[in-house]
């Protein structure tokens, strides 16, 4: 990624887990988490859609934790269904959470993302974080795997992106996971699975949902969801 990646083998349930480390050119603001889309078709944590929402996370100050799934590079373990992988992502948040390097402040602001098959156990974590810091966590989904996994519910402030013509998930199912959770899904026209052509577009949508997370956080009277008398 840039001059100040690194890389780690931090323990997890079935063993080590491989995670690249990039650290911004500005002062760290926060840590994050990204994850990659399924480990049985190709995916890894330098999946271009990944290093993407990665890049856009430098680009507003996060210090951020790219782990490699189960049977990925260096990582232990066997592909687990999104089960072992989501323990072994909570196992990485817990090692950012708690690194010397990187100060107490940042350690405390966190964001997550996910993509395809990452964006599916990402969404199980959030579930696991305590409820006053769900709400406040910046969470983007892209490409989200609405057909293949039972995607959890996610807050009302989730960044949701996907391909108009994704043929690997397509949007009807994405409309339906978010339906019921009043969830606002970011459509790019003409966009596939992997966004080829689009990656730029992509950054940018991040980089503002970055941005404006804390501004909205600080209005008064604006709750994360609407409420049933607007």
């Amino acid at each position: 990624m840039n001059a100040s990646t690194r890389t780690l083998q931090i323990p997890g349930p079935a063993g080590p887990i491989d995670v690249a480390v990039d650290l911004p050119s500005v002062p760290i603001q926060g840590i994050s988490l990204v994850a990659h889309p399924h480990p049985l078709y190709g995916g890894t944590r330098d999946n271009k859609v990944v290093q993407t929402l990665a890049r856009a996370m430098l680009a507003t100050g996060y210090a951020v934790w790219r782990p490699n799934f189960r049977g990925v590079g260096a990582t232990a373990g066997e592909h687990d269904h999104g089960q072992g992988e989501t323990d072994d992502l909570m196992a990485v948040l817990a090692a950012a959470q708690a690194d010397p390097t990187i100060p107490a402040a940042a350690r405390a602001r966190l964001a997550l993302a996910g993509f395809s098959f990452g964006s599916f156990v990402l969404s199980r974590v959030v579930a696991r974080l305590p409820a006053a810091q769900r709400a406040a966590v910046p969470v983007m989904l892209v490409g989200v795997a609405a057909q293949r996994f039972a995607v959890e519910e996610v807050p009302a402030t989730t960044l949701v992106i996907h391909g108009e013509v994704d043929d690997v998930v397509p949007l009807a199912a994405v409309l339906n996971w978010a339906r019921p959770q009043n969830l606002p899904v970011v459509v790019l026209p003409g966009a596939d699975h992997f966004f080829h052509r689009r990656l730029t577009q992509l950054k940018r949508l991040v980089v503002a949902h970055l941005l404006a997370a804390p501004l909205l956080a600080s209005v008064p009277g604006l709750e994360p969801a609407d409420s049933a008398s607007d």
